[in-house]
């Protein structure tokens, strides 16, 4: 097996097939700016349920700002927002990550501290909308270079024999405790519980592309990427392990001042949750931060008088 069957493997999932909806929805966020490619991925790309909240990441040319915000954006990506758009089939909504397709690249290579984008992208995820051949053959190289990095932190994290998904499991545990995740424990079980074929045939063409030998009895593997290795990929693992909650942190600060639509998303995260309407105001829209304690008020109101009789 070499890295060609990997890349194959990445290539036929990009090509999974989804809704018209979700597919002319990417082709107006892309619209918008020079962009490279869009994917689509999550729980709706899965079930085709356009009821909930689409996710896509759209890969540009190159970092949409400058100044300021631009560095912002190149150092703490991806830029998110909240979209809404009104199709034959309903109001549409979706949570949209924003980052260079380099960055991208960078990030699924393991070439960064960060771990969300190859945890996130060794998981299923369909390529909706590219700009030509050429731009889904380097989101294709990304996806496969996520599923290499991933196997070999797995290697080093994981037991010292087991079955592909034991290390996938073990794997997803630790990106989860690196990270700042609402996650449960048993968020791994549910991902791999989905398609565990997937994941079993994807481990070993992983480990092969990523130049790891592994012994294989029945169900059971023995990865041995050598003691030297061995080392230096945990060495690198607890860096990133030290470096995940502080890059959350970061990020999530500032996603409090730059989430584009932040005010459309929880008005309607709260009446999705609670029944509650929240009014959204020019004021509400314009400052969200500013507006949130109002809102917190009256959803606190609401709940305290209970259900209306």
């Amino acid at each position: 097996m070499s890295r060609g069957a990997l890349l194959a493997f990445a290539t036929r999932e990009l090509a999974t097939r989804a809704t018209p909806e979700a597919v002319a929805f990417a082709g107006r966020l892309a619209a918008e700016r020079r962009t490279a490619a869009v994917l689509y991925y999550g729980s709706t790309l899965r079930t085709g349920d356009l009821g909930g909240l689409l996710d896509y990441y759209v890969l540009t040319d190159g970092p949409h700002r400058r100044g300021l915000r631009g560095l912002v954006e190149r150092k703490l990506w991806p830029e998110v927002s909240y979209r809404e758009f009104d199709t034959a089939a309903g109001t549409l909504r979706a949570k949209v990550a924003t980052m260079p397709l380099d960055t991208f690249r960078r990030a699924a290579s393991g070439r960064t501290l960060d771990t969300t984008i190859w945890a996130r992208f060794v998981q299923p995820v369909a390529l909706v909308w590219r700009r030509d051949e050429t731009a889904a053959g380097e989101v294709a190289e990304a996806v496969a270079a996520a599923a290499r990095t991933a196997a070999r932190f797995a290697a080093a994290v994981g037991p010292e024999e087991g079955s592909a998904l034991d290390y996938w499991r073990a794997l997803f545990r630790q990106t989860y405790r690196a990270e700042l995740r609402v996650e449960t424990a048993g968020r791994a079980d549910e991902i791999l519980r989905v398609a565990p074929e997937r994941w079993t045939a994807l481990m070993p063409l992983a480990w092969a592309a990523g130049g790891i030998e592994a012994e294989q009895v029945g169900e059971a593997f023995r990865p041995q990427p050598g003691a030297r290795r061995r080392r230096r990929l945990l060495a690198r693992w607890r860096l990133r392990r030290t470096m995940g909650k502080p890059l959350n942190v970061a990020r999530l600060i500032k996603a409090a001042f730059t989430f584009d639509g932040a005010s459309r998303y929880a008005v309607w995260k709260i009446e999705r949750h609670t029944g509650l309407k929240v009014p959204l105001t020019p004021f509400r829209e314009r400052h969200p931060i500013l507006s949130a304690p109002g809102v917190l008020w009256l959803l606190w109101r609401a709940r305290k008088r209970g259900p209306a009789a």
